[in-house]
């Protein structure tokens, strides 16, 4: 009797297409101006690639590729979190540069915890594990990347604090390219009112 072949697994269906999403708090234009010359003085100091002044952003949540028809999913979660978290503005104060050498990344952040912000990244994660979408474990570090490839000696100081109104986040889809990354606001919650 002949030895049975294996069969061939059947291939499943086409994976469909992915899109690369994170919430994160945008800046508006005085904001990003500050952040975009607090880069510039970075620069000086350690070299490396500035990120885009229409770049400039602090990741609150990334969900990295996902299905396009999940987007509906991350933008319901946010919705949600959005509506219990309706009235918590809060000022949040960027007064120091920091440096990881692993990765060679400068950013501005702040010396301590922002409670409402904290808030919002805990409530925004908390509604996108219920709908499913894995995050990361580590510990959020509230940061702003301002250079990529940087090589710093001595950290470079601000010349003063950033100070950030923040009544909104975004949900932002980042696009590569061999330019580089661009990133695009899908959908903004506000934290001022319910929307309409």
């Amino acid at each position: 009797m002949a030895e049975a072949l294996p069969v061939a697994p059947t291939a499943g269906p086409a994976a469909g297409p992915k899109q690369r999403l994170f919430f994160a708090l945008w800046p508006d234009a005085a904001v990003a101006n500050c952040l975009d010359a607090a880069a510039a003085a970075a620069h000086a100091a350690c070299g490396g690639r500035r990120m885009r002044g229409d770049s400039l952003h602090l990741t609150l949540a990334f969900l990295g590729e996902v299905p396009a028809d999940r987007a509906d999913a991350a933008e319901s979660a946010a919705a949600s979190a959005a509506a219990e978290l309706v009235g918590v503005t809060f000022q949040l104060r960027l007064n120091r540069l920091g440096y990881w050498r692993h990765n060679r990344i400068l950013w501005a952040g702040t010396d301590s915890e922002s409670a409402p912000l904290l808030a919002l990244v805990d409530k925004l994660a908390a509604h996108l594990r219920d709908a499913g979408f894995a995050l990361e474990s580590r510990r959020f570090a509230a940061h702003v990347t301002l250079l990529r490839d940087a090589q710093c000696q001595d950290l470079p100081g601000l010349n003063a604090p950033i100070e950030w109104p923040v009544s909104d986040f975004v949900l932002a889809e980042s696009q590569l390219s061999a330019r580089g990354a661009r990133y695009r606001v899908r959908h903004r919650w506000s934290l001022r009112t319910m929307p309409a």
